[in-house]
Formats: C-alpha cells, sequence, structure tokens
C-alpha cells in the first residue's frame, strides 16, 4: 500500500512542493508514496497555469509521488479519478454537496474547495510516475486573490481542523482507492461519474468562444469529456477545449 505514515516529509516551506519534490526525484530513487508537504507554499500552481492561494498554515498544499506501473500510459486519466475521488471520499465526512468538476477540481456546491495538479512522467508505453499536487482550503476564512469562487472547509462547516490529521486522512483514502484500481476499475469509474458536477441537467459552456447549454453524457477512458447540447448533439472535449460557465 503506498500509504506509509513514515514517507511525509515536511519542509518549513516551498514555491511548490510539486516543483520540490521533482527536483528531489531527480537526484535520487524516491520511494512511491513519498509525500512532501509545508504550511507555507509561496507560488503554488494550479491548473492552466493559474497560481494557488493559501495562507500559510491554514490549509493543505502537498505534493504525493505514486509510481502506477498497473496503470498503461494511454490509461492515466485512471489516477486523475483515483485522487479526486480520495479527496472528496474525506470531505464527503463533514458535510454534503461536496463533487468533482470535470476533470478533477474539488466543489462544494458552486465554489471550489480545492485543486490537484498531476505531473505525468512516462517511458514509452510505461506509466513511470507521477506527482500529484492538491491543494485543499482548510481553515483559511478570506480569500484575496481574484479567484472567483473559493470556499474553505471551515468557512462550510463553521469549524477548524487539524492539517496534519486531515492530510493523513486523505493520502490514505487516495491509497485505498489506488488499490482498488488494481482489481475492479469500472466501479471507480462509476463512482467519478457519480460524483461529477452538474452530471445531470443543462448547463451552460464555453468552447471557443461559443457559449452553448449542454449535459454531460459520459467521460471516457481517457479522459475525454461527451457533452450532448440542447439541440441532440454529442460533442467531445479534451481539457482546456471547454469551460463550465459557473
Amino acid at each position: 500500500m503506498i500509504y506509509n505514515k513514515n514517507k511525509f516529509i515536511h519542509i518549513e516551506s516551498a514555491a511548490s512542493t510539486n516543483t520540490y519534490l521533482k527536483e528531489l526525484c531527480q537526484k535520487s530513487d524516491i520511494e512511491d508514496g513519498t509525500v512532501i508537504y509545508t504550511h507555507a507554499q509561496t507560488a503554488g500552481r494550479g491548473q492552466r497555469g493559474n497560481r494557488w492561494e493559501s495562507e500559510p498554515g491554514q490549509n493543505i498544499t502537498m505534493s504525493l509521488l505514486i509510481k502506477p506501473t498497473h496503470i498503461p500510459a494511454s490509461g492515466q486519466f485512471l489516477l486523475s479519478q483515483i485522487v479526486s475521488l480520495g479527496v472528496t471520499d474525506v470531505l464527503s465526512e463533514y458535510a454534503p454537496g461536496f463533487s468533482i468538476k470535470w476533470p478533477n477540481d474539488i466543489y462544494w456546491k458552486d465554489k471550489k474547495i480545492a485543486g490537484i495538479l498531476i505531473e505525468n512522467t512516462l517511458q514509452g508505453e510505461i506509466y513511470s510516475q507521477a506527482i500529484i499536487g492538491i491543494g485543499l482550503n482548510v481553515n483559511q476564512q478570506e480569500f484575496i486573490s481574484d479567484a472567483p469562487n473559493p470556499v474553505s472547509l471551515r468557512q462550510i462547516t463553521g469549524k477548524s481542523y487539524d492539517t496534519g490529521k486531515l492530510l493523513h486522512k486523505i493520502v490514505y483514502a487516495i491509497a485505498l482507492r489506488y488499490e482498488s484500481s488494481k482489481k475492479e476499475i469500472n466501479s471507480l469509474r462509476k463512482d467519478y461519474s457519480g460524483q461529477l458536477f452538474r452530471h445531470t441537467g443543462y448547463y451552460p459552456y464555453e468552447s471557443k468562444g461559443e457559449i452553448f447549454k449542454a449535459c454531460i453524457t459520459k467521460i471516457e477512458d481517457s479522459g475525454l469529456i461527451v457533452l450532448k447540447t440542447e439541440t441532440g448533439e454529442e460533442r467531445r472535449y479534451a481539457f482546456k477545449e471547454v469551460s463550465f460557465l459557473l
């Protein structure tokens, strides 16, 4: 099992835990399941090149190394499903209303509580390693960046949390999902589809300047999202080719 409490490495601060872990892997052979975490991340990176805002000491900023050799290079989206489900498994213990906004942002209602950035290394057909960065808003009560819709667990529940304990719970939940993927992939994919943000009904999307309403019909194994417009047309999009309008 990739979870091992002895593989957690705390650093005082880092520009980015993903960058720190990547550089560590380049210098030596780092064990599968190693976690780097810090209470002060100064230049956290999100999807689409966005910066992740995190007040020092209030949230979870971490990176996890996984060597998913049982997953083919062509099936790397499975790891995105594993990680996002692991995070929602834990958050759902504290409040209802959490979902996964394709491909792997974590939402509470219409607000973003966590972002996931996975940087993959492939060697031919071998999926040799993935560095998984997770930023989770835990105790932060005010957000000063221009991000449109952040929310923290404390804002949702009115309670403060031990970020260290929550960090271990999340990595353990990811490890459980990861182990289950070695035996049964279909149920994991079904769980992912059921946890999707706006997985039923028609909502507005934007692609190449066009705004249209559509419903999610499925997520393909490759990670492509399949949308059906109000006129019945099916459209397939890769990440960054289409945006949810909130």
